[in-house]
């Protein structure tokens, strides 16, 4: 597995993540958990070493399935988890007050079976908690050896360089594939500036860019994907121009659109890792496979001129209102 290096503080990692959260939530039907675990487990013999999950997936069961399965191989990988939800009072929302940051890494760590976490982000801007109290807080974290870096999700540009300013931020998660491209505007070129990695999560739009999603495709109820706008039957026929744009003709060997997809990603800048999401093995071994996709000059700038408008949100609206801009 050929890796790459995220950020200023040098943490090296796979250069394609594993994204755990599909294994306990959102996209039905829910697999088995010790399933999960084998695969989890499957992934670190081929050689992957980033895995991302957070507190609020489950909540805390992804946590606790990826802590399990990765504690005989802690000293060889890279765990990502996130804070800043409510997750213990029913209120629910944002909550990123220092005590609650503390608390919620106490109890990370625990479920994580680990003695420090190596990439904390903070999941959500909390938009009543000034980002100076939240970076200073994972600051301390990392003082006393809970934390070993600190990193941002879906954080706009004025609040990436308040926090950077406090306590350097070694990677910024946030949606970016080929038909979501708002980061380019003006995230990526402040990362570039900062030397913040850049964590790409749906790299596979959520799975559509892999060309098994179609208009008459169906998904269980309570699958996420039935609420996201962009997955509307018109929508997903519209957006199919896509997956044309992956096309299996690309890169020195035949590959899947989904590889396409995550080679383009790569090809972007060399602080890029995305973490797609995967429930099967071979699905995963496909994706990592992708790291070896060498895309010509060619399929670049046909990529770019094939470049679409894509049909419909990303998000149901009240999503939507949690993404700092």
């Amino acid at each position: 597995m050929q890796t790459r290096t995220l950020g200023t503080g040098n943490l090296e990692v796979s250069a394609i993540g594993l994204g755990c959260m599909g294994m306990s939530q959102s996209y039905l039907p829910i697999p088995d958990r010790d399933e999960m675990i084998a695969l989890t487990r499957a992934a670190v013999e081929r050689g992957e070493t980033f895995f991302d999950t957070a507190q609020v997936y489950g909540p805390f069961h992804n946590e606790e399935l990826v802590g399990e399965a990765l504690e005989p191989v802690r000293d060889k990988v890279v765990i990502a988890t996130k804070f800043g939800f409510d997750l213990t009072s029913g209120r629910g929302g944002a909550d990123s007050r220092p005590e609650t940051i503390k608390s919620s890494v106490e109890g990370s760590l625990k479920r994580l079976r680990t003695d420090v976490i190596d990439l904390l982000y903070q999941h959500r801007v909390d938009p009543n908690v000034p980002m100076e109290d939240v970076a200073g807080t994972v600051k301390e974290l990392i003082a006393e050896g809970k934390v070993a870096h600190f990193g941002l999700s879906e954080a706009g540009v004025a609040n990436i360089r308040r926090a950077h300013a406090v306590q350097p931020v070694t990677a910024l998660q946030s949606e970016y594939s080929l038909w979501w491209r708002e980061p380019e505007d003006e995230i990526m070129p402040t990362l570039e500036e900062l030397g913040i990695g850049f964590v790409p999560f749906s790299p596979l739009g959520k799975g559509f860019l892999t060309g098994k999603i179609d208009e008459s495709t169906t998904f269980d109820d309570g699958d996420f994907r039935n609420i996201v706008p962009r997955f509307d039957a018109e929508a997903r026929e519209a957006n199919r121009a896509f997956v044309d744009t992956a096309r299996t003709d690309r890169g020195a060997e035949r590959c899947d659109a989904a590889q396409v997809a995550l080679a383009w990603l790569l090809a972007q800048k060399p602080w890029i890792v995305p973490i797609p999401g995967t429930t099967k093995l071979h699905r995963f071994e496909e994706n990592i496979a992708a790291a070896d996709v060498e895309l010509t000059a060619d399929d670049l700038h046909e990529i770019e001129d094939a470049q679409v408008s894509a049909e419909g949100a990303r998000y149901p609206e009240a999503l939507e209102r949690m993404i700092d801009r």
